[in-house]
């Protein structure tokens, strides 16, 4: 995949920062992108920090989480890099991150569900895709049940 930024050609899978939620996340985000043969990954995972309000969970075990994760993106991306973020605010982090690490792009894949679900949930994708300053790839959602 090349995109072209002012005119310069760009491989959009040069590098790409792929946010997870928790080890399943990880390992379908991860299925779904390996067709695609990105050239360098990079895991990220945010670690919900309270800002001055109660964490959603311990971040201990937030951490546990996140290492599953990588762990599970390192089984289809053995030479992935992890990237731990702490914050609140998840679709800023995740802009964050990918300036940090200089992505290419931002890769994901989404939870799937119906509007009410995704409402309820806080889907992320409409932020994520309409406010980037990179591309955004979404992957398919594909049922492995089939």
């Amino acid at each position: 995949m090349h995109g072209s930024v002012d005119g310069e050609s760009e491989d959009l899978l040069a590098h790409v920062l792929l946010p997870v939620a928790n080890e399943n996340d990880a390992l379908a985000t991860a299925t779904a992108l390996e067709p695609y043969r990105p050239s360098n990954v990079t895991t990220l995972h945010v670690v919900e920090k309270g800002e001055g309000v109660p964490d959603k969970t311990p971040v201990v075990q937030s951490e546990e989480i996140a290492r599953g994760s990588y762990a599970a993106v390192r089984t289809v991306f053995p030479n992935a890099d992890e990237h731990t973020a702490y914050a609140r605010d998840i679709v800023g982090t995740i802009f964050s991150a990918a300036d940090e690490v200089n992505a290419s792009a931002i890769v994901y894949r989404s939870r799937g569900g119906g509007r009410v679900m995704k409402f309820l949930s806080g889907d992320l994708s409409p932020k994520l895709v309409t406010n980037a300053d990179r591309p955004v790839i979404a992957l398919p959602h594909v049922d492995t049940n089939e």
